[in-house]
């Protein structure tokens, strides 16, 4: 398996979108359930609690298995992760007094230092969304930033490797947030072990894993979702993939023979043509 980072998904717009910077840079990222079981993490280097539209305090939030923060990996939350982060080791979240939607402007706080925020050049510019916040900080965090309506807008634990920031690094009204991206990646300890062209091969790789030397059966219909797992499936397992082609009468003209000319002729699929007319 993959080093990853893992992003916990707690229903923000953005979460796909962190996932998606961070492989951009360099870094194998994954999207994660919040209730996922804490096995699932055994080669995860770093996690991130996205942002969502609930408040922490609510009933009804997302479920969270709590052991995650039992791991001995840094941690960054966003916005909603933030808050969930401070409220699980006893901070205070509530409804603020300025909500904060669009552009701010991040100030650090005097004396803090911030391994998130090497290289950054203060102030910055950052994008909000929030009408909680923290209020109070837990035991053993620290604030390192503000901005005007958010006392606590990044926080900080040092020696237990959790880090909460209320503005969102994913997007790119956030001017340097794929620095405070990098670094965290740096933090975690990450290599640079992903990039577009190794895509297929994992995959390649997984379907291998998945099959082994067993047969495939695959239902095909020339469409092309079912085009495109056959191809994949074909260039993992060979002639142990074996696919059906259902001609059921009410395809185009001549396209059953199509079907049949490209992947049996033109690929070489091992492909029965099924007449159903």
């Amino acid at each position: 398996m993959r080093e990853n980072i893992a992003v916990l998904d707690f229903g923000s717009q953005y979460a796909h979108l962190i996932a998606k910077r961070l492989r951009l840079m360099g870094y194998y990222s994954e999207i994660r359930s919040p209730s996922s079981g804490t096995d699932v993490f055994k080669h995860t280097k770093g996690i991130i609690l996205s942002g969502g539209p609930s408040s922490v305090y609510e009933k009804n939030i997302p479920e969270f298995n709590e052991a995650i923060f039992g791991l001995d990996i840094p941690v960054l939350g966003l916005c909603y992760g933030h808050q969930l982060m401070c409220r699980h080791y006893g901070g205070r979240v509530e409804k603020g007094r300025t909500a904060e939607f669009g552009i701010a402007s991040l100030e650090q706080k005097k004396g803090a230092d911030c391994p998130l925020f090497k290289g950054l050049s203060f102030p910055t510019r950052v994008w909000m969304s929030h009408q909680d916040e923290v209020t109070l900080l837990p035991d053993g965090f620290e604030c390192t930033a503000f901005t005007k309506d958010c006392a606590y807008a990044a926080v900080q634990d040092g020696k237990r490797k959790r880090f909460g920031l209320q503005f969102h690094t994913e997007v790119k009204d956030t001017a340097e947030g794929n620095a405070v991206l990098q670094n965290f990646a740096q933090l975690c300890g990450m290599d640079k072990n992903w990039n577009q062209d190794a895509v297929l091969e994992g995959i390649l790789d997984d379907i291998r894993e998945r099959a082994k030397d067993r047969s495939v059966l695959l239902f095909l219909s020339g469409g092309v979702d079912s085009s495109v797992v056959a191809l994949l499936l074909h260039c993992a397992i060979g002639k142990n993939l074996h696919c059906v082609f259902v001609d059921n009468g009410l395809l185009r003209l001549n396209e059953g023979d199509q079907v049949m000319e490209m992947f049996g002729n033109k690929f070489g699929l091992n492909i029965t043509r099924v007449d159903a007319e």
